[in-house]
């Protein structure tokens, strides 16, 4: 088609005009944003009224009318077409006709259309009855026909909302609350609904039907910037993806990015978590002060009949700390208060508001981040303590913060807090942006802090130990960096200043060794002890440790991660505190692996056992009283003739049948005398992946195929693979293989980190077994799709793997990973 088609067809009042119309205004890259919102919503509007005056002919006291978002002039691409055909209630035949005569036009197209047919008595009866059609005649906007109907209908309707308030404004917010608990909060997803999640464009329509009650209105500072930038990525979400969809995949992020002109797929969700919180900070503002004001409503009648009708008193203020009080719920500044002189002030008045449990309110934070002039470096100590004293008050530390960094008071007490402000964290365990996490393992500390000598530096520690995932490179490498200047700003000494910046660089240390690492040699240990340094610090890095994972999500922490974190601080303090490790001797063996083993050499073929594992439902510090044991798994103790190929069809038997390995250790069984033959001994921790554990006789069954050649692992894995469910467009990190130096004087540990799957286990196996190598011990780590393995292996002679010969190994087992 020519562009003097297009003009054409334009210029057509049917059907394939508008259509043409509309094509080459959502094509055109010039005109995005509101523009191009304001002129898809002029086109339809032309549309729409030469097809209502055409069918409407002689036809009186009928108008069309545009409603929701539509009426709000913000039609998005796939937008649907919210229109009421409202009528007095005349010729009821001829009014049919014309619905007809708009309706179908519009399906042709292909277009989504919410339609209704109505007398103006009808829409307020239905809008008494249904909150949504209320919502959407709150922004009715006349398109054609009588005016006067439409003017009488939308002034009724701000009547009927505004007299009906204190009735339907709590069933609003309960609408929104039952909402937010269905979707979640828009800016911490990864995979966010731009309308529906809490903070996104439902939202903002509910805060615009707030302040048409007049009973409260929201902060506008940002408001309506923020749901511009939703729109907006609303808009190239649906010409990205050519569907009327609000949700923000993942494979569409990159191109939606694009469309936006952003750098990437971060950015752009930087952008809409940002949007998303000042959305969720007015809904939070707005809906408080509606609970006042009907509080009030509720209280005034019975007031005034005490007093005679008097005046009412004033709210009574309680005092809190020096500037600070309490009134009507809310967290004030005091009458005599002078943030201009006081620079501790915010910092005071969100401690005793966190203490209180109480909101700081909007008006004393606006106040405070207008006026108040800047800490002196260091901090002075006070500061310091009311910095702790906030960050130690629990759950309730969360709103005041969040208050804080509304009008960005947060950023200038930390500058180093912008650089992780609404940062996106692309990994499945993690469940919050990076700066909620940090304050989340703050509120999680805050618990922790009775079974620690130095509870503030384990709580300014839980608030920086990520501060270094705003820069490239280790995050940890980064962050101590800027711990030390951030406490020696806030006031800290010397030592003091070096121990935050131990706990940010090794905030890692004890889960990644208590996971992949082999507890029983001393090599481990005793890097964990140097590391570490002093019993003092273990303690905090020991709280630090379970904040972080508990504050991360459901797949960080376990009773199984939480009594290998236990076991290795204990070992660590055992060496800070003088005694020598002695070098492991193999263990003897149980009367139960011993029975097995005879068995295996009787039998010739494997033998196993399964076992529930349990522990008493106690904190590392065993603070929790006695209770249900929590299971840590099932042990699984397998005996083997010595032969070739053991590990890889124990794996690949494993995950034949779902099961997780937790920790796997193999060794040869030294047997009683008179009892010839060599025998291997498994002993490892599995999980059932989905529903109960296999019968032990079923698993027997198939490693005996498995290891006579009989049952095709390999094929059975790679038939289930090819039916794993993939999400289109994601595209994994690629694998990595490292050997990891000096952390065993008995064995290579080669640290296998790969997206996970079925069989990956099973495959790692077969290829060590290919290279000639045993597996003494594994320790198997799965956080979310990232498995990180950690294999103890040796030579053909029992000992380590020269350096060259070990990172061979590593780069074939990465190739093989790859390919």
């Amino acid at each position: 088609m020519t562009s003097t088609d297009v003009r054409k067809d334009a210029e057509d009042s049917g059907p394939s005009g508008y259509a043409a119309a509309r094509l080459r205004l959502l094509t055109e890259g010039v005109r995005s944003g509101p523009p191009r919102r304001a002129a898809l919503a002029e086109l339809t509007d032309e549309w729409l009224a030469g097809l209502f005056t055409a069918g409407a002919e002689d036809l009186k006291g009928v108008s069309l009318v545009a409603v929701g978002g539509y009426g709000r002039g913000e039609l998005s691409p796939r937008s649907d077409l919210d229109l009421l055909l409202l009528h007095d209630g005349g010729d009821s035949k001829a009014v049919a006709a014309l619905a007809d005569r708009l309706w179908y036009p519009v399906w042709d197209l292909g277009l989504a259309l919410d339609h209704s047919v109505r007398t103006p008595a009808e829409a307020r009866k239905t809008a008494g009855e249904d909150l949504k059609v209320q919502l959407g005649l709150l922004d009715a906007r006349h398109l054609a026909g009588d005016l006067a109907l439409t003017a009488g209908l939308r002034t009724s309707v701000l009547a009927d909302w505004r007299n009906q308030a204190p009735k339907r404004l709590p069933e609003l917010q309960e609408l929104c609350t039952e909402r937010a608990e269905r979707q979640g909060e828009l800016q911490y997803l990864l995979e966010p609904d731009l309308k529906e999640a809490r903070g996104g464009l439902r939202d903002a329509t509910a805060l615009r039907a707030v302040a048409a009650s007049w009973l409260a209105d929201a902060p506008r500072e940002g408001l309506d910037d923020a749901r511009r930038r939703l729109l907006d990525v609303r808009d190239a979400l649906h010409l990205a993806t050519g569907r009327a969809t609000d949700r923000l995949a993942l494979q569409e992020q990159d191109q939606v990015a694009a469309e936006l002109g952003l750098l990437d797929a971060d950015t752009l969700l930087r952008q809409v978590y940002e949007a998303a919180r000042v959305i969720s900070y007015a809904s939070d503002v707005t809906w408080r002060e509606v609970g006042r004001v009907l509080r009030s409503r509720a209280v005034r009648p019975r007031l005034r009949a005490m007093l005679g009708g008097g005046a009412k008193p004033a709210g009574e203020r309680s005092p809190l700390a020096e500037g600070v009080v309490e009134q009507d719920g809310e967290v004030v500044l005091a009458r005599a208060a002078r943030p201009e002189r006081d620079p501790v002030l915010p910092l005071r008045a969100a401690a005793a508001a966190a203490q209180a449990g109480l909101p700081l309110s909007l008006h004393a934070v606006r106040r405070l981040a207008a006026t108040v002039r800047p800490l002196p470096t260091p901090w002075p100590a006070e500061a310091r303590e009311q910095l702790v004293t906030l960050l130690g008050s629990g759950q309730p530390t969360i709103e005041v913060w969040e208050a804080l960094e509304a009008e960005g008071l947060i950023t200038r007490l930390l500058p180093d807090w912008e650089r992780v402000r609404c940062r996106p964290q692309r990994n499945a365990v993690h469940i919050w942006t990076v700066d909620r996490h940090l304050i989340e393992t703050a509120v999680r500390a805050s618990e922790f802090t009775r079974r620690v000598s130095r509870p503030d530096l384990l709580l300014v520690a839980a608030l920086l130990h990520d501060i270094g995932k705003g820069w490239p490179g280790d995050h940890s490498v980064a962050g101590e960096i800027i711990a030390k200047d951030v406490a020696a700003r806030i006031g800290f000494d010397r030592a003091d200043v070096a121990v935050l910046a131990a706990l940010v660089r090794q905030h890692l240390l004890l889960i990644e060794t208590a996971t992949r690492r082999d507890l029983e040699d001393p090599a481990t240990v005793r890097a964990v002890a140097e590391a570490v340094g002093t019993q003092s610090t273990l303690e905090l890095l020991h709280a630090l440790t379970e904040a972080d994972a508990l504050a991360t999500g459901p797949a960080a922490w376990s009773s199984w991660r939480g009594s290998l974190v236990a076991d290795l601080v204990r070992r660590v303090a055992a060496v800070l505190a003088g005694n020598e490790l002695d070098e492991p001797d193999a263990a003897a063996p149980t009367a139960e692996q011993e029975r097995l083993a005879i068995e295996a050499i009787a039998t010739g073929s494997p033998v196993l056992a399964l076992r529930a594992q349990t522990e008493p439902p106690a904190d590392s510090a065993g603070d929790q009283p006695p209770g249900d044991p929590e299971p840590l798994g099932v042990e699984l103790l397998i005996a083997v003739p010595d032969q070739e190929g053991v590990l890889p069809a124990v794996a690949g038997v494993l995950a034949m049948h779902r099961l997780t390995v937790r920790t796997a250790e193999l060794r040869a069984l030294d047997l009683p005398d008179g009892v010839e033959g060599s025998v291997l001994l498994l002993n490892w921790r599995v999980a059932a992946e989905y529903g109960s554990l296999p019968q032990a006789a079923r698993l027997r069954a198939d490693l005996v195929r498995a290891l006579d050649g009989s049952l095709d692992i390999a094929g059975r894995l790679a038939e289930r693979d090819a039916a794993y469910p993939r999400r289109r467009g994601v595209v994994a990190p690629p694998p990595r293989v490292t050997v990891a130096s000096a952390a065993s004087r008995h064995a290579t540990v080669i640290e296998v980190r790969a997206q996970d799957a079925p069989g990956l286990l099973f495959r790692l196996g077969r290829s060590l077994e290919d290279e000639g190598l045993r597996v003494r011990s594994m320790h198997v780590s799965t956080l979310g799709a990232n498995a990180v393995d950690a294999f103890y292996v040796t030579g053909g002679k029992g000992l380590p793997l020269p350096g060259e010969e070990a990172t061979a190994v590593a780069r074939k087992l990465e190739e093989i990973l790859r390919g």
